[in-house]
């Protein structure tokens, strides 16, 4: 049979988790809105080391692409650096992103990480669209680079 100190030390325990829950529900109800999404930031001219490709021209296509922001720590601070059509042109850090004014038709655009192998797309360059590639991690945190559509 339970003891009087047992009974005390249940009623107690139940009291103390009924009063814990009653805190986290009135807590959750506090919770704050999401914050807006954050613009991207645009490349700091010191890191573009071919300065041509960011320069608008007569027949030339603009092509944006940006890095996905990332609260992962792991890649949160790798740059990534960008190719095109086999040269590396910048960096990319976190959330920042580079418009390239490139010719009509194929080319190549390309993402590394010092830990990744380089992710090679083509990419059709077509003035009658939007043109946009998304450079993302997965959830191994190898580096990836997709057109997005628009």
């Amino acid at each position: 049979m339970p003891s009087r100190l047992f009974h005390a030390l249940l009623k107690t325990l139940v009291t103390g988790l009924g009063l814990a829950c009653l805190v986290v529900f009135a807590l959750g109800g506090c919770a704050e809105e999401p914050a807006a999404p954050m613009p991207f930031k645009p490349v700091p001219a010191g890191r573009i080391a071919m300065p041509g490709y960011t320069q608008p021209g007569d027949g030339l296509v603009a092509v944006d692409v940006r890095r996905e922001r990332t609260k992962d720590l792991i890649v949160k601070f790798r740059d990534a650096p960008v190719y095109i059509d086999g040269q590396r042109v910048t960096d990319l850090m976190n959330g920042e992103h580079i418009v390239f004014y490139l010719s009509p038709g194929i080319h190549r655009i390309a993402v590394t990480t010092q830990f990744d192998p380089v992710m090679e797309m083509r990419f059709v360059v077509d003035p009658r669209y939007t043109n946009r590639a998304s450079v993302t991690f997965d959830k191994d945190h190898r580096v990836q680079i997709q057109r997005v559509a628009q």
